[in-house]
């Protein structure tokens, strides 16, 4: 099957790409460039502007080309409809991806959207509506979520090491990127909630099950943005396990996760963010002894898109796919309105 890739961003060409190569199933065969309209919408700015702009998005997508072959199309539109695709990858900033995605479901495309997968609860069930009426795949990369070190972890837990589970804490942060970036932008779908927090949801949600509740959360503003720039919340299940969670966008980096239980704690850095490679560690602390233990190293950009693959095949995963799209958009939605009532 050939895909092609929607924006020559920096993870398409960085993660994406390498990854793609050990998908036998999937092959690059182009990438998009926005034309004046889709870049600049209905305001186009002057000539000169105009052609610098989109002279250096051809550049990034010449990148591409260059090491991977492939065709350059002239909009977001033309890979979008092609013909010759079979599926589609949308590393675009988030308030993006509802319009480009249901574009390419449209035309018979299984879509990879990077995460969130729409800035919206319902903009998210409407594709994966779609979706499931064309029979297509729709999967949202959260490639943290496929790491081993999540199983290594979960099977630590699960065998009584630390006793019974008092409470889980997830925290992801990371330092003030430059002025330009997206994630700061209202209108491109910015706001940590949907960026950093949308991981510490996800894993909670994988740590609670479907039965995942939002019991408190904040969202904090800074002056001189116009989206939120950090918060925390909790989440408990029917068993009365909780997950509290904290994330930030002009933070000291951090990415843990701490287990306390009754006999022992459990902590672990890059939990969310562990690069191709990498070993994690985690610590067992009880009392005053430690142990430091080595974790598996892992692909997980390569284990997403293995996913991505086992969905265009399996109609079964499919299914699932699509129902932890809408839940994972509504846990998001649930913390927005819990933190408007604080």
């Amino acid at each position: 099957m050939n895909i092609g890739i929607i924006c020559p961003s920096e993870i398409a060409l960085r993660r994406f790409m390498p990854a793609l190569q050990n998908i036998p199933e999937l092959t690059f065969a182009g990438i998009g460039v926005a034309s004046a309209e889709e870049w600049f919408g209905d305001e186009i700015p002057d000539r000169e502007i105009v052609e610098e702009t989109l002279k250096i998005q051809r550049e990034k997508a010449q990148e591409f080309i260059t090491q991977y072959g492939g065709t350059i199309y002239d909009s977001y539109e033309s890979l979008a409809t092609a013909q010759n695709l079979d599926a589609v990858y949308l590393p675009l900033p988030p308030a993006l991806h509802y319009k480009w995605a249901k574009k390419a479901l449209g035309s018979g495309k299984h879509v990879l959207v990077e995460k969130p997968s729409t800035v919206s609860a319902q903009d998210t069930a409407d594709l994966a509506a779609l979706a499931e009426e064309k029979g297509l795949a729709l999967h949202e990369n959260y490639m943290f979520a496929f790491h081993k070190q999540l199983e290594a972890i979960q099977e630590t837990v699960a065998s009584g090491e630390i006793g019974e589970i008092r409470l889980y804490r997830v925290s992801f942060g990371f330092p003030r990127r430059a002025a330009g970036d997206f994630r700061y932008n209202k209108e491109l779908g910015g706001g940590a909630l949907i960026d950093a927090g949308g991981y510490t949801l996800k894993y909670a949600s994988m740590l609670l099950g479907t039965g995942a509740k939002v019991r408190y959360a904040q969202m904090n503003a800074l002056d001189g943005f116009e989206v939120d720039m950090y918060g925390s919340g909790a989440l408990t299940n029917q068993e009365g396990v909780t997950v509290q969670v904290a994330y930030g966008m002009d933070n000291n980096y951090k990415c843990e996760l701490e287990v306390w239980g009754s006999k022992g704690c459990l902590y672990t850095g890059r939990i969310l963010t562990a690069p191709v490679g990498f070993v994690p560690e985690m610590v067992i602390r009880k009392g005053n002894e430690e142990e430091i233990r080595k974790l598996p190293a892992d692909d997980a950009f390569g284990k997403s898109l293995q996913r991505f693959a086992e969905c265009i095949r399996n109609p079964e995963i499919r299914k699932k796919n699509y129902e932890e799209l809408v839940r994972q958009a509504e846990l998001v939605n649930e913390f927005r309105r819990k933190a408007a009532e604080q």
